[in-house]
């Protein structure tokens, strides 16, 4: 029913079934991996009003067992989804809906199908979820009040100009037209810049 990619490495389609509705992917090697991808194979739909969970676990350095932390969902509608788990090595694990485990020295994505009703309810943890062009966007604009902000900050009239040769000036209203450029072809294609 499901599916775990590493880059990589090959795809693994067959995860440890540990309960009936619990499957663990194992993930040797696992200081070496910056992203993951959990996917439904497409055989075997979710049950009405169900989903799955997508947990990631690492070996505690202290006590040697496992940290889980909750990454996110993949559902009927949402089959996919990449995660970043390289920043995630580090700090609390939460509850987890796999029982106990064994401790084990490889990292782990558990699959735990859930109601889609308790899925909304959950807060996966922060940084696991892969940015998306909405953030990018944001980024951008952020990036380009910045800009404009800054060089703003430098204007002054021609009056007050003092002569200095080795001094280039750029007048402001290029750099409001090159932002108002930016922002509609941002507008028009997020990925513009990638052409």
């Amino acid at each position: 029913m499901f599916g775990c990619l590493v880059a990589g490495r090959l795809v693994q389609t067959d995860p440890v079934q540990v309960a009936s509705d619990k499957f663990v992917f194992n993930l040797p090697d696992y200081e070496n991996v910056n992203h993951v991808v959990v996917f439904m194979l497409g055989t075997v739909p979710f049950p009405a009003g169900m989903g799955g969970a997508v947990y990631f676990s690492f070996p505690d350095p202290t006590s040697g067992g496992p940290v889980w932390q909750l990454l996110g969902f993949i559902t009927n509608d949402k089959p996919s989804a990449i995660f970043r788990i390289s920043g995630l090595k580090s700090g609390e694990g939460g509850a987890h809906p796999f029982g106990s485990l064994t401790a084990s020295s490889v990292a782990q994505v558990g699959v735990s199908v859930e109601s889609l009703e308790q899925l909304i309810q959950q807060t996966p943890v922060s940084g696991a979820t892969v940015s998306t062009v909405d953030s990018f966007l944001q980024f951008t604009q952020k990036m380009l009040d910045s800009l404009f902000n800054f060089a703003s900050s430098f204007a002054v009239t021609q009056a007050q100009m003092m002569p200095n040769p080795a001094e280039t000036f750029i007048p402001s209203s290029c750099i409001l037209k090159w932002y108002e450029n930016f922002q509609r072809r941002m507008a028009q294609n997020p990925n513009f810049w990638k052409s």
